[in-house]
């Protein structure tokens, strides 16, 4: 079952013409995020604006979500890409809880060779997970698949690091404002 917490179910469109596409540079990615930030009416707003935005902008980026802690699990927040039966995760399971268990950026250029993944599409070949932290503490993460063999390169990670940190930023900032609940 596919819950409601399901943004768009299926491959946008742009992810398979990558070869036309002019890329954005990370620099105006991240401005873009921080501008959405600014004017979010909460954290799930947010989030689901920013996973439209990085699956528009990056054509490799292929499955993009959110999971948010909920004490030692990761639930499913807002999500684009093909529906996933992992709407919870515990965090001593698959690369997900890898990351957020240790607080650090997990990358994988072959999910097929790593034991931890999880698998949820049988065409994904490679995921990113980034941790988010509010007030230094890890809160949840964002999860990136993509149908490429070792999709993600250093300037993914930097774009991604950066975009976990504007969201923690805003989680941290509206806390108790009922803005950064998820």
């Amino acid at each position: 079952m596919v819950s409601d917490r399901t943004l768009i179910t299926g491959r946008s469109s742009l992810s398979t013409s990558a070869g036309s596409r002019k890329v954005t540079s990370n620099d105006a990615v991240l401005d873009s995020v921080s501008q959405l930030a600014a004017t979010a009416r909460d954290s799930r707003a947010l989030m689901a604006e920013i996973v439209h935005r990085l699956q528009r902008e990056r054509a490799h980026y292929h499955w993009v979500g959110f999971y948010m802690l909920e004490g030692d699990v990761l639930v499913l927040g807002p999500f684009i890409g093909k529906p996933t039966e992992h709407l919870r995760i515990p965090l001593n399971q698959g690369i997900c809880g890898a990351a957020a268990s240790t607080g650090e950026t997990v990358v994988v250029d072959d999910v097929t060779a790593d034991p931890r993944y999880l698998a949820c599409s049988i065409e994904t070949r490679s995921e990113i997970v980034v941790p988010i932290r509010r007030h230094g503490v890890v809160v949840g993460e964002i999860d990136l698949d993509s149908d490429v063999p070792s999709a993600f390169t250093a300037d993914d990670r930097a774009l991604l690091e950066g975009v976990a940190e504007i969201v923690g930023a805003f989680l941290g900032k509206n806390e108790g404002t009922g803005k950064s609940d998820q």
